[in-house]
């Protein structure tokens, strides 16, 4: 993220800089054909917040979608209760559609099941899906778990959707493990990292 000033702003002083926060790599992993992708160590009490950035995950089935869970216990079950929003914008690219609309198909409500991050991905050669998936607080054992998530896909139909998810893990138990799967298939190739937020 970069910012440009004239000199005269709290941006020139730091204090936006230090707001933010740094970020720091815990770990990264590239899929090749995988059912799923998980994060089972480094997500603890150490940061605030955690950000996953998946980056041109390209499915290898046509019209589906990138999802994740979450587990209270090491990764040995996903199945964290879930209750969440979700809306989007779409653009075709010979402009036949440009929509912003609420998606009650990609919410849940009081949910053990996957929440999507991505939905109607293509599978052409060209066609993937990006975008970032923030966790607040994930080892706390008073709150619930919040995220948000936004991405940027290719629609299977040629266009761009613009798909923003938020909502909360209703749980008090710490969450230390994460997965991600397409909601059909593999994940055929692409790439998600995990990083911490220090001082947030």
């Amino acid at each position: 993220m970069a910012f440009i000033s004239n000199g005269t702003t709290i941006l020139d002083a730091g204090a936006f800089q230090a707001s933010l926060g740094s970020m720091v790599l815990l770990s990264e992993q590239t899929a090749s054909s995988s059912a799923s992708i998980s994060f089972t160590s480094g997500i603890d009490s150490t940061y605030p917040i955690y950000k996953f950035e998946f980056i041109n995950i390209h499915p290898q089935n046509n019209d589906t979608g990138l999802q994740f869970n979450m587990s209270t216990d090491g990764g040995s079950s996903y199945n964290v209760t879930k209750t969440t929003t979700s809306f989007r914008s779409r653009h075709a690219e010979n402009d036949s559609y440009a929509v912003l609309e609420y998606r009650t198909g990609e919410d849940l409500a009081q949910s053990t099941g996957y929440q999507w991050l991505t939905a109607g991905q293509g599978n052409g050669s060209d066609e993937d899906g990006s975008g970032e998936f923030w966790l607040f607080n994930p080892s706390s054992t008073t709150f619930v778990k919040h995220f948000i998530a936004k991405s940027n896909m290719y629609y299977e139909l040629d266009g761009t959707f613009n798909w923003f998810f938020a909502g909360y893990g209703n749980t008090t138990s710490a969450v230390n493990a994460i997965d991600f799967k397409m909601n059909s298939g593999n994940i055929d190739s692409g790439t998600i990292k995990l990083y911490g937020i220090k001082d947030s």
